[in-house]
């Protein structure tokens, strides 16, 4: 997929710079769908309920840029290794209330990243200083606070009942446009590989979803929360029918970890995988063709502690299929640490459930773009190589991402940067803030040793 047609709702996409599950049933089981004195059916009764939930988010805030300075030029601006620059911006969103008692509003943190101050303005017009409680950049969730003071909630679905076909409501702010509603169905669930996130497993709808639509509500015709609006497929930025939300469910795991921590602590399962495809089961002869295939397993990891095996096929989670080895990698880190799954796993043409008691994936994890633009695309952790020696394992790596592109895969090690050895991912980071000019990545793989040079 061409990641230029695929837009995230940046904050950027709707700013001036300063500077310029439910099925459609009878009537009787949906009462708001239903009416009375003969007039037509309207989903009217169930947004009347639903709209005071929805918030439109206006953010003022500075991004600052970092651009390395050529040596021929540092002279220029004072022998300074690079250039900063501040830039003040506005940008328009949307939330959701989820609990009126507490003033928590969701939206995604690309609308609220950076941002120095968060207005939240309410259907009837009041308006509310929110505070940032936490965000997680990789799954674009955000969790704000508002002062309580009689607010409506939405009430949450179970994003893991809705099916394709389920008709589906979106609310939000598009362009600025206070409260817009738009109906659709689910168009696809569990899609990902979209190159928007980095962990991805979103619900797809046709309801029309445009710029400023970025953290309003996917909603069930029961007026239940099931997606947060996140982004569209489309390319111009303008709505094409195909736009996807996070899922109620993953955006719950994300939000409760942030209120009980602060954070979000991600689970870890421990496991580098792919995706089954009919390539992949014919030469492994597998009678499945969705699924998660696991290629390795992490020493003393959750899935080692666990029992799970190379070879295995991961085909549910607490009963609930899973489709891709995205999916489920979306579905684990979404978990807190500490968090108890069940497997069900195809071993040998036979089905076994295993029970596995999710790491804390903060402790030793890092994505790798925090460290060095290069290593964008690769999750980083402590770990060893085959021989024993300590180093810093590409335990996930993004296809077509930068750090693929360099040649790095899917199970290297890292063990050394311009012939400096590195133990541990603390290390990696102060060497490469260290490095100038080129830098070459002394790397294992397997039995083999190599070099990958990246270039400043």
């Amino acid at each position: 997929m061409n990641k230029k047609v695929v837009n995230r709702f940046f904050v950027a996409c709707c700013i001036v710079t300063a500077s310029m599950s439910v099925n459609l049933v009878s009537n009787a089981a949906l009462p708001f769908f239903s009416t009375d004195k003969g007039e037509v059916p309207s989903l009217a009764p169930m947004l009347d309920k639903a709209t005071p939930a929805i918030v439109s988010i206006s953010v003022e805030g500075t991004q600052v840029s970092r651009q390395r300075v050529p040596e021929m030029f540092k002279h220029f601006f004072g022998g300074t290794d690079e250039q900063v620059q501040e830039r003040p911006f506005k940008g328009l969103g949307s939330g959701v209330i989820i609990d009126a008692q507490k003033g928590y509003v969701v939206t995604n943190n690309h609308v609220v990243d950076n941002a120095d101050e968060i207005i939240v303005k309410l259907t009837d017009g009041r308006e509310f200083k929110a505070k940032k409680l936490g965000a997680d950049e990789q799954s674009d969730i955000a969790l704000l606070k508002i002062e309580p003071d009689a607010l409506a909630a939405m009430p949450l679905a179970n994003s893991d009942e809705l099916r394709v076909g389920d008709f589906v409501v979106a609310i939000g702010n598009p362009f600025g446009l206070n409260q817009t509603v738009t109906s659709g169905i689910v168009s696809a669930l569990g899609r990902s590989g979209l190159n928007i996130g980095g962990y991805e497993n979103f619900i797809q709808t046709d309801a029309a979803i445009n710029r400023g639509n970025s953290g309003g509500a996917l909603v069930s015709l029961r007026g239940e929360l099931v997606g947060i609006n996140t982004a569209i497929f489309g390319p111009n930025g303008g709505n094409v029918g195909i736009g996807f939300a996070i899922p109620s469910n993953m955006m719950k795991n994300l939000v409760d970890q942030i209120i009980e921590f602060g954070e979000v602590r991600r689970g870890l399962l421990g496991i580098v995988g792919a995706d089954i495809d009919s390539g992949l089961a014919e030469a492994m002869n597998l009678d499945v063709n969705q699924g998660a295939f696991v290629s390795e397993v992490s020493p003393d990891s959750a899935a080692d502690k666990g029992g799970i095996q190379a070879g295995d096929i991961i085909t549910e989670i607490n009963g609930r299929p899973v489709t891709s080895f995205q999916e489920l990698r979306a579905k684990v880190a979404s978990r807190g640490a500490g968090a108890e799954l069940e497997l069900t796993v195809l071993r040998k043409g036979k089905r076994e459930k295993i029970n596995v008691t999710l790491g804390d994936a903060t402790q030793n994890v890092v994505i790798a773009k925090e460290i060095h633009p290069a290593l964008e695309g690769a999750t980083l952790t402590n770990g060893k190589t085959k021989q024993g020696d300590n180093g810093i394992v590409i335990s996930e790596l993004e296809s077509r991402s930068p750090a693929a592109r360099i040649g790095l895969q899917d199970g290297d090690v890292i063990i050394g940067i311009n012939r400096k050895k590195v133990d541990n991912v603390m290390q990696l980071r102060t060497e490469l803030e260290d490095a100038k000019g080129v830098i070459a990545l002394n790397v294992k793989r397997g039995i083999s040793s190599l070099y990958l040079v990246i270039r400043q």
